[in-house]
């Protein structure tokens, strides 16, 4: 089963930044809309980000609008999302998946072959 590798995560101060990666070793994802997720202790799985194939379109989630930015570099089939001005409340594992219809965009409701997630811890 295709599924891709998220990886970046780490503790990090209030304020701080982070970037995380998602890579695909069996699957090209220039083909796909990607999407970043991520789930809180004791909370349900919230869609933070997506970013279409061609990288023209991107959606943000109201928590994360202003802080976090999604992009791609097709080349290194990678997708990566920039977190600027970190808070507690961004701790969170943090998941990225593909469209699961090739030639969907932004935004986006249906999602396949999730990563195992990486840990984002913000404290002081």
């Amino acid at each position: 089963q295709l599924q891709l590798v998220e990886s970046g995560g780490g503790s990090v101060q209030p304020g701080g930044s982070l970037r995380l990666s998602c890579a695909a070793s069996r699957l090209t994802l220039r083909y796909h809309t990607i999407g970043w997720f991520r789930q809180a202790p004791g909370k349900e799985r919230e869609g933070i980000s997506c970013i279409s194939s061609d990288g023209g379109s991107t959606t943000y989630g109201d928590s994360v609008k202003g802080r976090f930015t999604i992009s791609r570099d097709n080349a290194k089939n990678t997708v990566y999302l920039r977190m600027d001005r970190l808070q507690p409340d961004d701790t969170a594992i943090y998941y990225c998946a593909k469209a699961y219809l090739l030639g969907s965009t932004c935004p986006n409701d249906q999602w396949d072959s999730w990563g195992q997630g990486t840990q984002v811890t913000v404290s002081s």
